[in-house]
């Protein structure tokens, strides 16, 4: 028998995990009923779907993955470029930018929404706990896995609230509501995820579920896990409470046993503990973007806010139901930490540097290193709600991570989804002094046989290889990725080394793998013969280093040499998919730095040698079969010493056509022979463009500051005539 309830909501529709005959009220209100585990359910608002109709399909088409021609979305545009301005991609992320401005919500409203939310509930916060879903979290994509979102102390899931938006385009997403006067056990909470979790593993069997928990939650999906051995979870823990007993909560259990109801006044500043650093937290709500007009009135309606707010959640939150809850964090904490053992779940750790409630920066470490498949993200200014901060996206977190998947095993092609326009844009703000130093010159082969600026000679249609030069630490992909989609609307997919995706036991010598998180974010794979032939099956855009880190992290001296392997190793694969291969050079290294201090230097130090050595087998080999120091690519990092900068240039050479020649190619010495031919074409677009860079009158970076600030900063900056 199902109980009926009524509730306010912080979600602008919901709906509840039960069958579609329940519906939202006209009012705003909804019903909530005991969730039923037989099959995976969807309500639907007709003034939801009147309202948002707009909206979804650009989101669905925003969202399309590249398929039939490696570009994020379809447009009539031919070979010739498009003025930056009318790019498709640039117009999305502009108008998305109006729609945030337009509809963001301050700390205020959610506060309020949530205070709403639990006061009236049920008519005062009974109830049983039941699950429910805001009906705009209706799933974007097809297949796309369940996310149980498990609240932490305050029991109704306020940090989905600025999360869902962004969840409910990939995720099928279930809220578990914990009524105030409710008084379910943890042991009891768990039976009930528990059920949840089994009845859905048994209808999509091969589908994971993700269990995405804070504070209090993470120590229910850890204890779910740990129980479910059997089923395909995913742990997304945002500062879990398996710290608990070194908190500063940890004495406030007796303090509140015996607390006198005068003095309830202090259950605020108990409270406040919670949000971490309320001033930071109300700026970066308030000033990321908007007019300082905006930005003054925001910050002091966020600081009003949080200091009501925590007034107002002590007055709902009462002194039994305040030590109820720490109680629960006690027991949750020590059930799920005699448990850790059981855990084989793939797991992600989120970790507030600035948590005044839980130790959450040493817990993070401590689990990361308890679990055998555990990954973690630290996020050093941020407080204990992690999810209600600004600059915490969980779905572009989770995509990051390479933790999204819709079946038993990652497929980065299939499962892979394209940035948003906001996503790109936190990307390339990160990055744009980067481009502003380097000013990079983009020169392409045009169909007439002339070389132009930009990239109108590129293909547009894929599928597309891109074969160069690996300039010295990578630097050159972040102009190039970036150029190609702002200009060209061409999502490229980079063909990387393991250890971006590799878990490895000895840190500190080479960068933690959240560090390369932009890179997967940009649709970068590990290289592998099985992702090299999923990308040209689905006719991708695809970047390839021969070099790879041979060429990267190169010797003193060695700029612009390229160490390819003997072995024709891409030619027969491109062949295979009527691949264009497009070689293409680029220079401008030694004008930003010098080796001092490279891999033979580091040899000669026997505990460098050693942790080196070490270190690289750990990490999967590639081109054992090349042999040589190109098949040897040992981890290591390189000293560098800076230099005033100068510019990169790029040159993309002329396509070379492989439609119809997948029978000649066969052949080896027919495949070695285009092999050696490309590898030519780069090494003749390197010589072009050092020849051509030595008339650049803008070659030096003061030269092309002068002339931007007369002529603006966003404006494109000459150099030599082609």
């Amino acid at each position: 028998m199902s109980t009926v309830t009524t509730v306010g909501s912080f979600f602008p529709s919901v709906r509840c995990c039960a069958p579609p005959s329940t519906s939202p009220l006209s009012n705003g209100r909804l019903k909530l009923n005991h969730v039923s585990n037989t099959a995976r359910r969807l309500a639907v608002s007709t003034e939801q779907a009147i309202s948002t109709e707009t909206t979804t399909e650009r989101n669905e088409t925003t969202m399309r993955n590249h398929v039939s021609n490696g570009r994020l979305k379809e447009s009539e545009e031919g070979e010739g470029m498009k003025e930056k301005q009318k790019n498709p991609y640039a117009l999305e992320l502009e108008k998305t930018e109006m729609e945030l401005r337009s509809s963001r919500k301050s700390l205020e409203d959610y506060f309020e929404e949530s205070k709403n939310f639990i006061a009236k509930s049920d008519g005062g916060g009974g109830g049983p706990p039941r699950w429910f879903s805001p009906l705009e979290c209706g799933s974007r994509l097809d297949n796309s896995p369940l996310l149980l979102f498990l609240p932490g102390i305050d029991g109704i899931g306020l940090g989905l609230s600025k999360q869902h938006n962004t969840l409910g385009k990939i995720f099928d997403i279930w809220c578990l509501h914990i009524p105030v006067k409710d008084r379910t056990s943890f042991l009891g909470l768990v039976k009930l995820i528990e059920r949840t979790v089994r009845s859905e593993s048994y209808c999509f069997p091969n589908r994971p579920i993700y269990l995405a928990g804070e504070s209090l939650g993470a120590c229910l999906a850890l204890a779910v896990a740990a129980r479910n051995p059997d089923v395909d979870l995913v742990l997304v823990l945002a500062n879990p409470a398996t710290s608990f007993e070194k908190s500063q909560l940890q004495p406030l259990i007796p303090l509140l046993e015996v607390l006198p109801f005068q003095h309830q006044l202090t259950i605020p500043y108990m409270l406040s503990l919670m949000t971490g650093d309320s001033l930071r937290m109300a700026m970066d709500n308030a000033v990321k973007g908007f007019p300082l007009e905006q930005t003054i009135g925001g910050l002091s309606q966020d600081l009003v806010a949080m200091s009501s707010y925590l007034n107002a959640l002590a007055n709902i939150l009462p002194r039994e139901t305040l030590l109820w809850k720490l109680q629960m964090l006690k027991t949750a904490s020590a059930y799920a930490n005699s448990r850790l053992h059981a855990v084989k779940s793939q797991t992600l750790v989120l970790s507030s540097g600035r948590d005044q409630l839980l130790r959450s920066e040493e817990e993070g470490q401590r689990l990361y290193v308890a679990l055998p498949k555990c990954e973690i993200r630290k996020f050093n200014d941020s407080g204990h709600f992690l999810f209600l901060e600004h600059d915490v996206d969980l779905a572009n977190i989770i995509k990051g991570a390479s933790c999204y998947r819709r079946g038993k095993y990652l497929d980065y092609i299939s499962d892979y989804i394209p940035p948003t326009p906001l996503e790109f844009k936190k990307l390339y703000d990160s990055n744009r002094l980067f481009v502003l130093a380097t000013s990079p010159v983009m020169l392409s082969y045009f169909q007439d046989g002339k070389i132009v600026r930009g990239l109108a000679g590129v293909p547009s249609e894929g599928p597309v290889l891109y074969v160069g030069y690996h300039m010295l630490m990578g630097f050159e992909v972040i102009p190039l990725i970036s150029n190609f989609l702002l200009e060209r609307n061409i999502l490229i997919r980079g063909i990387t080394h393991p250890m971006l995706y590799v878990k490895l036991k000895k840190e500190g010598m080479m960068p933690p793998l959240q560090q390369f998180d932009a890179v997967r974010t940009m649709g970068a794979v590990p290289v592998s013969g099985s992702n090299f032939y999923k990308l040209m099956s689905s006719k991708a855009h695809a970047l390839l280093y021969p070099g790879g880190m041979r060429e990267a992290y190169h010797r003193k001296g060695e700029e612009y040499k390229l160490f390819w392997p003997e072995k024709s190793e891409f030619v027969r694969m491109a062949s295979r998919f009527g691949a264009k291969i497009v070689p293409f050079g680029v220079v401008g290294e030694d004008d930003f730095g010098e080796v001092v201090f490279d891999y033979d230097d580091q040899m000669k130090i026997p505990f460098l040698r050693d942790y080196i050595k070490g270190l690289s087998e750990e990490v999967v080999s590639l081109r054992t079969e090349a042999g040589g120091e190109v098949g040897q690519q040992d981890l290591h990092q390189v000293g560098i010493v800076p230099k005033f900068p100068g510019r990169f240039y790029y040159y993309f050479g002329k396509p070379i056509e492989t439609e119809g020649r997948k029978q000649e190619l066969r052949d080896r010495e027919k495949a070695h022979e285009l092999y050696l031919h490309v590898k030519s074409e780069v090494e003749n677009c390197i010589a072009f463009l050092k020849e051509k860079r030595e008339s650049d009158p803008y070659r030096n970076i003061l030269a092309r500051l002068a002339y931007q600030a007369s002529h603006g900063f966003d404006a494109e900056v000459p150099t030599f005539d082609i």
